[in-house]
């Protein structure tokens, strides 16, 4: 019995040495060489794993970096500019710096602005709710309020709002990872630039169905009327399929779109003062006053190079007429008789 103790743990050492040997040498054999710098890169990233920039894991972006030779295609969102320097000079290599990102929620369908047409019972998942309707109001393409974002998020930077129902991005802890924006079925978060002080102007809606219908299910929705888009001096918005999108890498932050959307769908963020429209000014008047004193110049220096002419010497007036005084009646003349006829009559009597 002893004698079968022994041998059998004999055997199993023997076995055991020998494998692990053949297991050495398989390992020398087919032994990939690594570059050390992948190491040293991967101990610089902030080891989220979150998969923002695009790769598995902090690991695979590091064998990325290294493997690809430069750094154009490659960036942390998370660890950001500072991260992706000291990564340059562990490669030796020159890195661009990008704006800073930041998740933005384009829905402002609240429960005052979209009111719900059905009630849902079932699986709280976005994912689920939109498999199997387009949603309990009448938006087809807003936010379904399940809070399938709220749950991705690794830095606890998006909570829903429970009076509007809607999700709410903390931009402080937000590091533009974009898993919230992969979760979302609807697409209704986007990532953009954080912009100037945090300072930006977007489009809170992606509906798509045309002005009417778009304004029926939702009071603060796009109805791709174009104001914004004639507004807009930069070329920064475009519309189409019935909604305006702002291109961020365009926009100069002016806010004339702000003012000049009829249903508030244009969102300004973190300015210091609301966006006021400015008061037309009076065309007529100011023309007219500038008019006047264009036209008194000319006639001033024309004034001043001619001058008057004396007034000519009145002429004296003519002396009366003097006036005739009318003739008297010349006297008839008294034709004497002939003398025969006086003697005829002496004879007669």
């Amino acid at each position: 019995m002893v004698n079968t103790i022994i041998w059998t743990i004999a055997v199993i050492t023997i076995l055991g040495l020998l494998l692990s040997v053949s297991i050495y040498l398989v390992a020398k054999k087919f032994k990939v060489e690594e570059d050390p710098r992948i190491d040293e890169v991967e101990a610089v990233m902030p080891g989220a794993n979150c998969g923002g920039c695009g790769f598995a894991g902090c690991r695979a972006f590091a064998t990325s970096c290294v493997e690809s030779g430069n750094l154009d295609k490659n960036y942390c969102p998370v660890g950001g500019n500072e991260t992706m320097k000291k990564v340059a000079a562990i490669l030796g290599l020159t890195v661009a710096e990008k704006a800073p990102m930041v998740a933005v929620v384009r829905c402002n369908g609240s429960c005052a602005n979209r009111p719900k047409t059905s009630i849902y019972d079932g699986v709280q998942s976005c994912r689920v709710k939109a498999s199997l309707y387009s949603g309990d109001t009448g938006c087809s393409y807003g936010c379904l309020g399940c809070g399938d974002c709220v749950a991705a998020c690794q830095f606890d930077a998006i909570h829903m709002n429970p009076e509007t129902e809607l999700p709410e991005v903390d931009q402080d802890k937000c590091t533009a990872c974009g898993a919230c924006a992969k979760a979302c079925p609807k697409n209704v978060i986007e990532l953009r630039a954080k912009g100037p002080r945090n300072m930006r102007v977007f489009v809170s809606c992606i509906n798509k169905d045309k002005g009417a219908v778009a304004r029926k299910a939702c009071k603060a929705a796009c109805i791709g009327c174009g104001k914004c888009f004639k507004a807009c001096p930069h070329g920064a918005i475009t519309v189409e399929n019935n909604l305006a999108y702002i291109d961020f890498t365009k926009c100069k932050l002016c806010r004339k779109c702000v003012v000049e959307c009829p249903t508030g769908a244009i969102h300004d963020v973190n300015f210091p003062k609301p966006a006021v429209k400015p008061a037309p000014k009076p065309a007529a008047p100011v023309a007219a006053s500038n008019a006047a004193p264009a036209a008194a110049k000319p006639l001033a220096e024309a004034a001043a190079a001619k001058p008057l002419a004396e007034p000519a010497a009145a002429k004296p007036l003519a002396e009366p007429v003097a006036v005739k005084p009318l003739a008297e009646p010349a006297a008839k003349p008294v034709v004497a008789a002939p003398a025969e006829n006086k003697t005829i009559k002496e004879e007669e009597k």
